[in-house]
């Protein structure tokens, strides 16, 4: 995971620069170019996931994994390609139908070796195994696009697919070597529809699940900036190093506070941590996009404007990753091991419109309202979420110990 992890992210901030490159003359065109990336991912990845967690459920979750890296890292090859057209549309083309055919494998991807978890960790490890597990993605997703500005810096996104390709390479041979049992898949012969539908009446059943991933699903859809970044690194004057560093703040803040969960005692009231992290999400979005006035406001220049993008970002990544963890472990606790390829295809539909379908949304905001005040008022729409929530899924202010389902 941590291989094919770093792999994605430096593929994610490469493409997202050489599309900046071929767009960057007209301002507004960028916003929008840039958050067309995320579209062409999470139309393939939701279309096919659910599709997908019953497949997971159904056949051998092992080898599904391993054909979509395999089919990842083919993809992976082709990104060499647009550098040597002259046309950019073109380019353009080939950047887009990379990103949407590795949205359809990320789908089996994620619901295969989500649902794999059961199969490797006995129940009662599960909870501390989701730390570490994220520990480890937000570590990938803190490295790799550092690596990318380094590389984009350095040699150009030729080097970045160069690095890509063989970290993919090694995530397909590391898989491969995993050896799990099978024993917890489902044999039912319930039909395609059947089956779904089971997976989604499951996930509408468990309200606290519901209403955890469905304010992850509004929150983030509003409020992520990410795909914008390439815009404030312009703002800033920082090149694609900063834009790189700008990428792997997020996930700075969320590793190292992946690794005090982990040592800390289990939340007492996981219900009210959940809203505090997103509160502080919230804000410091806010902030984020405010940073250049603020610095402006203060008597600084760009340089203290970009310390301070970096420090609002870096907490936001704290403040996202204890709703990870929490959701996380709800989602491993409380599903029946037989049913994982299906609720996870659920729960990835949330994950995949907040990330991708709010890359997109972003790209929308700022070509209509400003870079600027699309981001602030994204923060602030936070907070209308989290209310709306409070109202409609009362359960998760309730919430104790997450792992409540062992």
């Amino acid at each position: 995971m941590l291989l094919g992890v770093l792999a994605i992210q430096i593929q994610t901030v490469a493409v997202a620069w050489q599309v900046y490159e071929l767009t960057k003359d007209n301002h507004a065109t960028a916003a929008l170019a840039l958050g067309g990336v995320g579209l062409a991912e999470v139309i393939p990845f939701v279309g096919s996931v659910l599709f997908a967690g019953h497949i997971a459920d159904k056949n051998n979750r092992h080898f599904i994994a391993c054909c979509a890296l395999g089919c990842m890292t083919l993809l992976g090859l082709i990104l060499f390609i647009p550098r040597h057209l002259d046309a950019a549309w073109l380019q353009l083309t080939i950047l887009y139908g990379v990103v949407t055919l590795g949205g359809l494998a990320r789908s089996f991807l994620t619901t295969s070796r989500q649902a794999m978890i059961a199969e490797i960790l006995q129940r009662s490890q599960i909870p501390v195994g989701i730390r570490w597990r994220n520990t480890l993605f937000e570590l990938a997703s803190v490295i790799g696009p550092g690596m990318a500005g380094f590389m984009l810096w350095i040699g150009g996104d030729q080097l970045c697919y160069m690095v890509m390709s063989i970290l993919m390479l090694g995530a397909f041979l590391c898989t491969l070597a995993v050896r799990t049992t099978h024993q917890l898949q489902s044999h039912s012969h319930e039909s395609l529809s059947q089956s779904l539908k089971s997976g989604i009446q499951f996930m509408l059943s468990q309200r606290v699940m519901l209403g955890a991933f469905t304010l992850d699903l509004f929150a983030v859809l509003l409020g992520g900036a990410v795909a914008l970044l390439p815009l404030f690194a312009e703002m800033l004057q920082v090149g694609p190093l900063g834009f790189g560093l700008l990428r792997a703040a997020t996930s700075c803040g969320a590793v190292l506070m992946s690794i005090y969960l982990i040592f800390r005692p289990p939340f007492r009231h996981a219900g009210y941590a959940l809203y505090t992290s997103f509160a502080i999400f919230g804000l410091c979005i806010v902030g984020f996009g405010l940073s250049i006035h603020l610095a402006t406001w203060l008597g600084y220049g760009l340089r203290f404007a970009f310390i301070i993008s970096f420090i609002f970002l870096f907490l936001s990544g704290a403040a996202d990753a204890v709703n990870v963890i929490i959701r996380q472990t709800i989602l491993q606790t409380r599903v029946p091991p037989s049913m994982m390829g299906r609720v996870s295809a659920v729960t990835a539909v949330f994950i995949g419109c907040s990330n991708e379908l709010g890359m997109a949304e972003s790209g929308l905001a700022a070509r209509l309202l400003g870079t600027v005040n699309s981001v602030v008022l994204g923060g602030l729409a936070v907070f209308g979420v989290m209310g709306v929530t409070a109202v409609q899924f009362p359960e998760i202010a309730k919430l104790r110990k997450v792992d409540e389902g062992l």
